[in-house]
């Protein structure tokens, strides 16, 4: 919400200046997000009445002007705007202003003739984007007067960022009642009372949807002038209200949406056919809207129409068949009480958002109606002239909101506060609030007025104390109770660690969106079942995503287009998927590689990162954060692929993760047929893990250093091609016994020598005693029983 600070002042004016009036309006929760100029700052430009206007002798677009600008004699000024006539106000900057972008106006010779000054359009004051000829003013401006001074542009535009729940202070005057609230002022406002009608022309109205439209309301107004310019005050307050001024009929409902925060709608009378009707969408019908887009209606949207035609999308935006034009004589102003929650979301299914519909989602008064629409009358007659008809009003009294009764408990209050209020405090806050309070036994029933959509209980009405009274009141107490501490399990696998770990490895922290297209959860994560959202951000975002991948992969395809060849990104945060129970949020810790292991140097060729690389990664990761004692890499089966594998990674380049037997993820190289279809280099990386399955890890402890030699035996042996290293290690670990310091993987070799199928490992076993030197009998009784181990669990056989 932005408004202008005179514009509120207009209202209630507190004895504070502006950076106050801010600090109250931010400790009140209606935090202040911005405080900008109104204009930006130029000097030496006054008020002028243009005398007479001839043409130029020596150039068909510029004029003569003779300008009176309150110096005592008239100015010759060459003017080249369209719009320049004798008679009317301008601004003028004489010899020496000074205007945006710091221009400075001297004495000057435009096609030979002296030009004393400059004649200045909105857009040269910095007070419009754009201008078609000059700015003109409105005839009572006094000649001669500084021109900031005459139009207050030494205002300020405030921007609130309002909470959801705050519906009742999107317009001035609920900025207004807050204010008067927090300095104790009374708040005056604009006159609202009834336009007496000139005829007995009505608009008949069918109220269909009572449930979600209670209250309508409208009035024919005759004989209106569309093409009256609106006046400058309007355009103003507009402008620094972030609204374009656009044709005085509408700036109209847009300065009484602003004023009083009621949304009003205009429509050409004479483009309607028979009654109004408020009802419900029938599937299929379309509606041409005023932005140009034609939406096939849904049965849940709430329409205003004719007997004929669809003529408005309620509190969302009206239709371009009925829009009021230059040729509008008669108009019919409406004014409604929309439910919000006939209203919620639906702009967003449609791809829309209004002011409007912004206000109507949050809960417009269900009372302001009636004020509005006299309101509004009033000013059109002013601006266009007119006659106005009588108010025509249509009610579902039973459907409109009841109003709230809630209970206030003395003895509540200093609870939830920490802060004992008096009877006369509390009574004096709500008050000003605009609730009605009667006395009770515990403390007061108090009545919630009609524009407090988020007064709902009593710890409610608890808060609006706290908030008026000033948090920065409230006393600090300290709490007396013993805190009882609990620190996590010490081998507990650590998210912060495990983030800190992956940064020290070269990876950048990525946080991306939950939701995700439908067209890429298919490519990546096709058989996982995901939730559709039902009012998606776009349609790029229109499910939640059941892996991290999708968004790590585009940050790794937006990174790579701008030049970036070695990307390396994780990301830990919630997948989530249907469940039979409900919908499961999971907490996972996903990473991607793209590009050369290390960084271009010249110490070492450049190589690309492959799958032991992200292995070596993963594993130094989840040791170093204490979880994964039992974590192991299980490689699809080739024969059932489909079934075990992942459809996003290469069925040759790819395992699942398991810990204690549990799946947990999967690793491995993004799909060649993905990586092209993604259009991304080849060799992407990926790994994905649920950190909450994750077990504990294993214990530090000492053990002492041995006083005698270590021996080292190799051993070549000729293994199944789909045997891992891991199932070799867990059994020459259980022969081995105490013996096995460690354990080398120094060379894999299939090719010549080497039937198909099969391939061969170099281990190297080194060997060490804490009691004793190791004699070669030993030593060859280990390698014995582990070239016998591996013959009994996987017929290995030693390379000849």
């Amino acid at each position: 919400m932005r408004f202008s600070e005179a514009w509120l002042r207009e209202w209630v004016d507190p004895p504070v200046n502006t950076p106050t009036l801010v600090e109250q309006l931010t400790m009140a929760g209606l935090e202040v997000d911005a405080l900008v100029p109104v204009a930006p700052p130029f000097s030496g430009v006054v008020v002028g009445a243009v005398m007479s206007v001839t043409a130029h002798p020596d150039a068909a677009k510029l004029h003569l002007c003779q300008v009176d600008a309150g110096t005592g004699e008239q100015l010759q000024i060459v003017c080249g705007a369209p719009n320049v006539v004798a008679g009317m106000r301008v601004p003028v900057a004489l010899i020496g202003a000074r205007l945006p972008g710091d221009l400075r106006i001297k004495r000057a010779k435009l096609r030979g003739v002296e030009s004393r000054g400059m004649i200045c359009s909105a857009a040269e004051l910095g007070l419009a984007e754009t201008s078609d000829g000059i700015l003109g003013l409105p005839a009572d401006a006094q000649i001669g007067r500084d021109l900031r001074d005459w139009l207050a542009l030494d205002d300020q535009a405030i921007e609130v960022d309002l909470t959801p729940d705050r519906g009742d202070c999107l317009s001035v005057a609920g900025i207004a009642r807050e204010v008067g609230v927090l300095n104790q002022l009374p708040v005056s406002g604009p006159d609202l009372s009834p336009v007496a009608p000139v005829n007995n022309d009505r608009q008949p109205v069918e109220l269909l949807a009572g449930a979600a439209c209670p209250r309508y309301l409208c009035r024919i107004v005759r004989g209106v002038d569309a093409t009256a310019p609106t006046p400058l005050w309007m355009r103003e307050r507009l402008r620094r209200s972030g609204v374009r001024p656009l044709s005085a009929v509408v700036d109209v409902t847009n300065y009484v949406l602003l004023e009083l925060g009621q949304p009003l709608h205009a429509f050409d009378l004479d483009r309607l056919a028979g009654s109004i009707q408020v009802r419900m969408a029938v599937a299929g019908e379309q509606l041409t809207l005023l932005n140009g887009d034609t939406p096939t209606l849904r049965e849940d949207t709430l329409i205003i129409a004719d007997t004929a035609r669809p003529l408005a999308m309620a509190g969302i935006m009206g239709g371009a068949d009925s829009a009021v034009s230059a040729d509008t004589r008669d108009i019919l102003l409406e004014s409604a009480f929309f439910n919000p929650t006939a209203i919620s979301g639906r702009a967003r299914g449609y791809g829309l958002h209004t002011d409007s519909s912004h206000r109507f989602e949050r809960g417009v008064d269900p009372n302001l109606q009636a004020r509005a629409l006299e309101r509004a009358t009033r000013l059109l007659l002013e601006i266009c002239g007119g006659a106005p008809g009588p108010v025509v009003s249509a009610l579902a009294a039973e459907q409109l909101p009841a109003l709230r009764r809630l209970h206030l408990r003395r003895a509540r209050i200093a609870a939830v506060l920490g802060l004992d209020l008096d009877g006369d405090q509390v009574s004096s806050i709500l008050t000003r609030l605009g609730l009605t309070l009667t006395a009770t036994a515990a403390g007061w029933e108090a009545t919630v007025p009609s524009h407090r959509f988020d007064l709902q209980r009593e710890v409610d009405l608890i808060a609006e104390l706290g908030r008026v009274h000033g948090y920065d009141q409230i006393p600090i107490t300290h709490a007396s109770s013993a805190a009882v501490p609990r620190a996590n399990p010490e081998m507990a696998f650590d998210l912060e660690r495990a983030r800190l770990a992956l940064v020290a490895r070269g990876y950048h922290e990525a946080i991306t969106y939950s939701f995700v297209s439908p067209e890429f959860q298919a490519l990546i994560d096709p058989a996982a079942s995901a939730l559709a959202l039902a009012n998606p951000l776009s349609a790029d975002l229109g499910m939640m995503r059941t892996s991290l991948w999708p968004g790590l992969i585009q940050a790794a395809r937006h990174n790579l287009a701008r030049q970036q060849t070695r990307v390396r990104l994780f990301e830990s945060g919630l997948r989530f998927r249907q469940q039979p129970d409900g919908l499961a949020q999971e907490p996972m810790l996903a990473g991607i590689v793209v590009g050369p292991v290390l960084p271009e140097q010249w110490g070492t060729d450049a190589r690309p990162a492959d799958f032991f690389d992200l292995k070596a990664d993963l594993e130094a990761v989840v040791r170093q954060a204490g979880g994964g004692r039992a974590l192991s890499l299980v490689r699809p089966t080739t024969d059932t692929v489909t079934a075990v594998g992942h459809p996003a990674l290469h069925p040759g380049q790819s395992a699942g993760i398991e810990c204690d037997g549990v799946r947990l993820g999967w690793i491995g190289s993004l799909h060649p047929a993905l990586t092209a279809r993604l259009e991304l280099p080849p060799g992407v990386q990926l790994f994905e893990l649920a950190t909450a399955g994750l077990s504990d890890g294993a214990r530090p402890a000492f053990m002492p250093l041995s006083r005698f030699p270590s021996v080292r035996r190799d051993l070549a042996i000729v293994v199944d091609a789909r045997l891992s290293f891991a199932a070799v290690r867990a059994s020459v670990e259980a022969a081995a016994g105490e013996l096995l310091r460690e354990l080398v993987l120094f060379d894999v070799y299939q090719g010549e020598h080497i039937e198909a199928g099969h391939r061969s490992m170099a281990l190297g076993l080194i060997l060490q005693d804490t009691s004793q030197t190791l004699t070669d009998d030993v030593v060859e009784q280990v390698r014995v029983r582990v070239v016998a181990r591996l013959a009994a669990d996987h017929g290995a056989r030693l390379r000849a």
